[in-house]
């Protein structure tokens, strides 16, 4: 299995923020141990860095020992806007999602991908399918 991790829980995992916190850990547990199986976005990095810069550099670094960047580009782009959804920076994650060839976007915002190319679970449902509680 593949999964595209979205920002959000990027940041819930990068910051501590409550309540959240915990099950972003299980999801990146389950990073852990399945290499090459995660990804995030090339967009996901410069969001992290602008919304937590305290952490940024060495978060990032270390989470790219564990998550892969799929490569995009201008085609992936037009793609994005192309899909029936209202935010065009969920349709980026989705479109990375696809060219990663992800099974599940994994995102607290799972309502917002409800038309998205890539299904999304939020990272509590991931854990209690997937990951060891």
């Amino acid at each position: 299995m593949r999964i595209l991790i979205d920002t959000d829980v990027l940041l819930d995992f990068a910051i501590g923020r409550e309540p959240f916190f915990a099950a972003s850990t299980r999801v990146f547990a389950w990073v852990q141990d399945h290499p090459g199986a995660a990804a995030v976005a090339w967009h996901s990095l410069s969001n992290l860095a602008y919304l937590a810069p305290a952490q940024a550099r060495s978060f990032l670094r270390d989470l790219l020992k564990h998550v892969e960047v799929p490569t995009v580009g201008t085609r992936e782009a037009i793609q994005a806007l192309n899909f029936p959804m209202r935010d065009i920076e969920d349709a980026l994650q989705a479109a990375a999602a696809l060219a990663f060839r992800a099974e599940w976007i994994i995102t607290r915002n799972v309502s917002d991908y409800r038309r998205s190319p890539v299904p999304a679970l939020s990272p509590t449902e991931f854990a209690k399918k997937y990951a060891a509680l």
